[in-house]
């Protein structure tokens, strides 16, 4: 008798809606899963009501015994309380299915994830954008042309959606935050587990520039290797369509590009060299049908109508300037920097040893690392680890 009184005060003092703590509840009670609590949802009035039901209204729902059992007991009432607080602790929100903030987007998909956990701009998910995905070993052309894309469709206000992994992901929210524009991060641990730990300055840019991380699964769920395949159709559901730059025929990205096709999103590719590994999934999905992409107007020009022209309305079609863009026409290459650019390439890096030996008789090693230097200052060429060089697209 005296349970109901303390539950009650303490949802006041947690300042967290009877409905959206019931969604936090299923969420968190074992042996129920996403599509299972969407069809639930969809037989109450209202969430909330789960909490006041008697043993008998709970088991005609035909809920396992152990989440009957749990949501009757109040267990899960106190483990979504508990939750809510560690969320707070953490500056992190939530958005439920019954939230108005839950983007319809993700509504239409088979297996909408009850809850999401936040940090950063909730409002953001329900933004027209588009899924950048790949392998976390590309070539230095995938980096290149991911990073680049991302950048020309964020620089258009087309929002960017990845994983954060490692590898094409990470260039997509780096293209994404050097047009000054947010990105949201989707990923397979709790919102206050860094992975990749190396990416923990690209999760504080991402937050720093309005942007935001989403998971589905709980705080502190450390990386778990089931729980990514997972994550990827949220990546696909929030999105108009997923555009691939390099996967290999076993990579995870086939996941994403196969829940894309399931929940009707368009797909897009970068076509890539067919003797090259991490051609087979973009080059396969373009004999599909997926629209070839080149450059940003190839996404741009796809896009439904509506979408275009909301996002023209917002700030235009042309591209924000880069950080060290000028006036001035870009400086004439010295013969020794010609030289040297016109060896590298902007598909496959070329070790410092073999740039040396193919240009000794031309060039003397001070000349050519003084024109690497300058190169590089002008953001002409870029330095990979191990001193390979790579040629900027």
């Amino acid at each position: 008798m005296t349970t109901l009184p303390y539950q009650a005060a303490r949802t006041g003092t947690l300042n967290i809606d009877e409905d959206e703590l019931a969604c936090l509840a299923l969420a968190l009670v074992p042996g129920l899963g996403p599509r299972r609590i969407f069809e639930l949802l969809r037989q109450v009035d209202s969430a909330r009501r789960i909490f006041a039901m008697s043993l008998t209204e709970l088991e005609s729902l035909r809920l396992p015994v152990q989440a009957v059992q749990s949501v009757f007991e109040g267990k899960a009432r106190q483990m979504a309380e508990d939750e809510w607080a560690r969320i707070r602790e953490q500056g992190g929100s939530i958005v439920t299915l019954v939230s108005a903030l839950y983007p319809e987007r993700l509504k239409e998909i088979y297996d909408p994830p009850p809850v999401l956990w936040v940090r950063g701009e909730a409002a953001l998910l329900s933004r027209p954008s588009i899924a950048v995905v790949g392998t976390r070993h590309p070539s230095p052309y995938g980096s290149g042309v991911a990073e680049m894309l991302s950048r020309d469709l964020a620089a258009r206000r087309l929002l960017i959606v990845s994983g954060m992994a490692r590898g094409i992901d990470t260039c997509a929210h780096k293209g994404a935050l050097s047009a000054r524009m947010p990105t949201v991060a989707v990923w397979g641990t709790g919102i206050d587990v860094i992975y990749p730990k190396e990416n923990k300055k690209l999760a504080e840019e991402i937050l720093a520039t309005g942007g935001a991380i989403v998971s589905e699964v709980p705080m502190g769920t450390f990386p778990a290797p089931q729980n990514f395949p997972r994550r990827n159709r949220i990546i696909s559901g929030l999105s108009i369509g997923v555009l691939v730059v390099e996967a290999s025929e076993n990579s995870g990205t086939r996941v994403t590009a196969r829940c894309a096709a399931e929940q009707n999103r368009d797909l897009y590719a970068v076509p890539g060299n067919v003797t090259a590994k991490n051609s087979w999934t973009p080059n396969t999905l373009i004999k599909q049908g997926a629209r070839l992409v080149a450059s940003w107007e190839d996404v741009w020009e796809d896009l439904p109508s509506q979408v275009r022209e909301e996002l023209e309305a917002e700030g235009g079609t042309e591209s924000k300037p880069e950080a060290q863009a000028s006036l001035l026409p870009e400086p004439a290459l010295r013969p020794e920097e010609a030289m040297v650019l016109e060896v590298l390439r902007t598909d496959e890096a070329i070790q410092l040893d073999e740039l040396l030996e193919s240009l000794e008789t031309q060039l003397t090693s001070s000349e050519v690392f003084t024109a690497l230097f300058e190169l590089e200052m002008s953001g002409r060429i870029r330095c990979l680890p191990g001193k390979n060089y790579v040629r900027s697209l």
